[in-house]
């Protein structure tokens, strides 16, 4: 499990074919010396084993499932991403619960700052992204996403277009102000607002004969 709160931006080195799977390699010089061989890490909020360690850098294979819903495989060598370790249990949860399982990606649209006379480093940021149809149940305003990983509140949401403020050490921090408009973003949901959705949906329970039967009644 995550929380979303970046600790280090790395850059993807190189992204191969290797016997017909998809291997990236990420420069992580803070995190690379503090993993081992199967660790967990999430990269731009995607959830990847580690894998050839060195000092600097890991390596990690792409499932299909990966390569078809996340971004990673649209981005080029030089290309920022977000990392972030596994949660410790009994450690302060600073975000928001992460999965690092990411369900679509979205567009981003816009990242323009509240006060573009300010200076860039002091102002807050307004980021907008189109959310993909199916992910879109999920979302409601005030509630928690990550995006590219990151734990963010959700602003205004109008059904289609998600609204984020981001402050100065978000958008200076993680690959935010990388990012440019169409750019893919990886998106992931809060997993509790999918349970909820999940158990509403769930038909009543009705006793009737057939079920007292068939459970020996």
């Amino acid at each position: 499990m995550f929380t979303g709160i970046i600790q280090e931006t790395g850059s993807i080195l190189s992204i191969a074919e290797r016997n017909g799977t998809r291997r990236v390699a990420v420069a992580a010089p803070t995190l690379a010396p503090r993993l081992h061989t199967g660790d967990s890490i999430a990269v731009s909020g995607v959830c990847l084993t580690a894998l050839d360690i060195g000092p600097d850098r890991f390596h990690a294979d792409l499932a299909a499932e990966t390569v078809a819903r996340t971004s990673l495989t649209r981005l080029a060598p030089g290309s920022i991403v977000n990392l972030e370790l596994p949660t410790p249990a009994g450690t302060p949860l600073g975000g928001h619960i992460v999965q690092g399982h990411v369900d679509s990606t979205g567009t981003l649209l816009a990242l323009d700052p509240v006060s573009p006379s300010a200076d860039p480093a002091l102002t807050d940021w307004r980021l907008q992204v189109e959310i993909p149809e199916p992910t879109r149940p999920y979302l409601v305003e005030k509630g928690s996403i990550a995006i590219e990983g990151i734990s963010l509140t959700i602003a205004a949401w109008d059904g289609r277009v998600s609204t984020v403020a981001i402050i100065p050490h978000t958008y200076a921090f993680t690959n935010l102000h990388t990012l440019t408009p169409g750019s893919p973003v990886n998106i992931e949901p809060d997993v509790l607002i999918k349970l909820a959705l999940q158990r509403t949906q769930q038909p009543a329970f009705e006793l009737t004969v057939d079920y007292l039967i068939a459970n020996g009644y």
